[in-house]
């Protein structure tokens, strides 16, 4: 180890739900661990006006404000969290990383908690809604709520499209799927659901050109056929995106078992990864649910993990 390193017991990377969990179970145990907050502190939460679903909310509260409240209580329990992301790892020889290119650090163990990107179209209009919180979405079973008995389009080709349009169907009027091709990608059995459902709309060929709306909330969409050239407006308050997510986790491809799409790949039961002493919780890993509160749930899970790990060498 350089004589300017640093060595820690527990460095926790990334700083949404499962990174806060992580670090208050750690920090509870006398693991001293030290969390790195990543280029968007708080995670995808932050970009979540309303959060309804998780549990000790009875009046809900918002994205921003849960992540301040995370991080404070891991800080009472005296979790060093620091500003700054981990920019390489070398797991071949030990467990180290550097911090924005420069700081090294060696860890006794780590939590990746990095979790991933959800994907957009793009346009400068969809990203001013999903900035001002109104009307834009990348997580039907998070929004859906708030858009019960409207009318509401979705982007999307492949199962978890059908599946969020699905779901949509059974709190909304209406839901407009939009699909860029003259097909699904989805399985058979995803798009006969969705083809058998009453108020779903399906429009092949079909892309969005604007979300528009007044300033501070959604009220239409405007799409185009790629096959006619024909545009028309959709009147909807919801515009839902659900074209796939991207885990943030290309640094430790290298050293990490993962699957093709990059998610990485934990021992069925556990936190545990291929490398000893790293662990993995949240969205970095899950495909499947993407829940705050499930992302939790495998933060509190990677720092037993950790605590077990470290007790036993």
């Amino acid at each position: 180890m350089k004589s300017n390193s640093q060595k820690i017991k527990c460095l926790i990377i990334g700083s949404g739900p499962a990174g806060y969990t992580a670090a208050i179970y750690a920090a509870r145990a006398n693991m001293s661990p030290v969390l790195y907050q990543g280029i968007q502190p708080g995670g995808q939460l932050t970009t979540t006006n309303d959060v309804e679903n998780f549990p000790g909310y009875p009046d809900g509260i918002t994205g921003p404000e849960m992540m301040i409240q995370l991080q404070k209580q891991a800080e009472r329990f005296g979790t060093d969290v620091r500003s700054g992301w981990v920019t390489k790892v070398d797991f071949k020889d030990g467990l180290k990383v550097w911090v924005n290119d420069n700081e090294e650090i060696e860890c006794e163990t780590i939590v990746i908690s990095t979790g991933a990107s959800a994907k957009y179209l793009g346009l400068e209009s969809e990203q001013k809604y999903l900035k001002l919180g109104g009307g834009v979405s990348a997580c039907a079973v998070c929004d859906g709520f708030f858009y019960r008995k409207q009318d509401v389009v979705i982007v999307g080709a492949g199962d978890s499209a059908c599946e969020e349009a699905h779901y949509l169907s059974k709190l909304c009027n209406k839901v407009t799927m939009l699909v860029r091709k003259d097909e699904f990608r989805a399985s058979k059995i995803m798009q006969e659901r969705v083809k058998k459902t009453e108020n779903i709309d399906i429009l092949f060929n079909t892309e969005t050109v604007e979300v528009i709306g007044d300033g501070q909330v959604v009220n239409s969409v405007l799409v185009r056929n790629n096959k006619s050239e024909k545009e028309t407006k959709i009147p909807v308050t919801g515009f839902f995106v659900a074209i796939g997510h991207t885990p943030n986790t290309d640094i430790f491809k290298p050293y990490l078992n993962m699957d093709e799409t990059g998610y990485i790949i934990n021992e069925p039961g556990s936190s545990k990864t291929n490398i000893s002493g790293v662990f993995v919780s949240g969205d970095a890993a899950d495909h499947v649910y993407r829940q705050a509160i499930t992302a939790a749930g495998t933060g509190c899970m990677a720092a037993l993990d950790a605590e077990r790990y470290l007790a036993s060498l």
